[in-house]
């Protein structure tokens, strides 16, 4: 969306976009309290978190919201994973990439020990284990999975050289039962689950996002209350709701998107009534 269209309702941003600021982003008591057992405990002692829930709940935003905390913290070394599917070669070169330790994929136990070595040694000079998040974990492999849980701990299991936070809908609880993985489900030491939100927690979202957007009254109450009406629960869904009325809107250099546009674009047409003979 062009500046010329946003500053037709005062807008820094468009609110419905996937790119909207942190500060954008509302934060929950749930999803609060998560964050912060990441950055009081998980980052000081290690091990593993999960974030779980549908797909259009939350889960990436939730990471965007932990990311950005943790960015604030001195001395923690943060990593994103950007590829789930990789295979192990393909997921050691992107651990090297991410903690700046070149590694040769054909060498898995060369970088097996020098990941371990360079967390160890962030570990004595920091009291912070680095930390790595990765959205949809449901698409990695048991073997990278397996390989993973290996590489977090030292000294017998005793000790806990790096954080890791997974997220993934409900196919990756499925799989972390499964014997192959119970190991690394064990292991799981905070959770957070995503269920699919009230109105009343929909309107809170939205209303927060035309707020820090910079026009509170773009859509009228009545607009607002719909929206969270037909959303079923689920925050993406909300979002494309929201964005495709926004589209229309700005076409038409609309004031003030209402419930009437609402209708035009959403409500079902009416079938003519039979013609009688």
């Amino acid at each position: 969306m062009t500046k010329r269209l946003l500053a037709l309702w005062g807008l820094k941003w468009n609110p419905f976009s996937p790119e909207v600021p942190p500060e954008a982003l509302l934060l929950t008591p749930k999803v609060e309290s998560f964050c912060w057992k990441v950055e009081q405990g998980l980052v000081r002692d290690g091990g593993f978190a999960l974030v779980t829930g549908d797909p259009g709940l939350g889960k990436s935003v939730v990471l965007r919201l932990l990311a950005d905390r943790l960015a604030a913290l001195p001395d923690l070394t943060v990593g994103a994973l950007a590829h789930p599917q990789s295979n192990l070669a393909d997921f050691y070169r992107e651990l090297g990439a991410l903690f700046g330790c070149p590694l040769k994929p054909h060498n898995r136990w060369g970088g097996f020990q020098a990941l371990r070595t360079k967390w160890q040694a962030h570990v004595d000079t920091t009291l912070l284990r680095p930390i790595l998040l990765i959205d949809e974990a449901q698409e990695m492999s048991a073997a990278v999975l397996s390989e993973l849980r290996l590489l977090t701990s030292t000294r017998f299991d005793s000790r806990l050289i790096l954080s890791v936070v997974l997220a993934g809908d409900g196919r990756l609880v499925d799989r972390l039962a499964q014997p192959d993985l119970l190991a690394l489900g064990s292991r799981i030491r905070s959770r957070l689950t995503l269920e699919p939100l009230s109105r009343e927690e929909l309107l809170a979202h939205l209303k927060h996002l035309l707020a820090t957007a910079g026009n509170a009254t773009l859509m009228t109450p009545q607009l607002l209350d719909t929206l969270c009406e037909h959303a079923l629960g689920n925050l993406r869904v909300l979002a494309n709701l929201g964005g495709e009325l926004l589209a229309v809107a700005a076409q038409r250099e609309l004031p003030q998107l209402d419930e009437k546009l609402y209708l035009e674009l959403y409500a079902a047409p009416r079938r003519a009534a039979p013609r009688r003979r």
